[in-house]
């Protein structure tokens, strides 16, 4: 009998701006090479970094880096004059 695979679900968190000169939301996931993507919505944006982080996340699994990925801590604000 062949051995089933068993999929586990990690959520990730992706870092969303508004880019006044194109009209539309940007959204990278940090630390995961190549997982960015853009929406005129930010329910496009979702689904368009879904689809890419599963592409990342597929080479990875195959360059064997799917072990070590990142864990989200949190955010902070860095405050500086200019």
């Amino acid at each position: 009998m062949a051995e089933v695979k068993r999929l586990s679900k990690k959520k990730f968190f992706a870092y969303v701006e508004w880019d006044p000169v194109t009209k539309l939301y940007v959204g990278i996931i940090p630390n995961i090479p190549g997982a960015h993507s853009q929406g005129k919505t930010l329910e496009e944006l979702n689904q368009n970094l879904k689809e890419v982080l599963e592409l990342c996340l597929e080479e990875m699994e195959e360059m064997k880096d799917i072990e070590e990925l990142p864990e989200f801590v949190g955010i902070q604000v860095v405050e500086v004059s200019v």
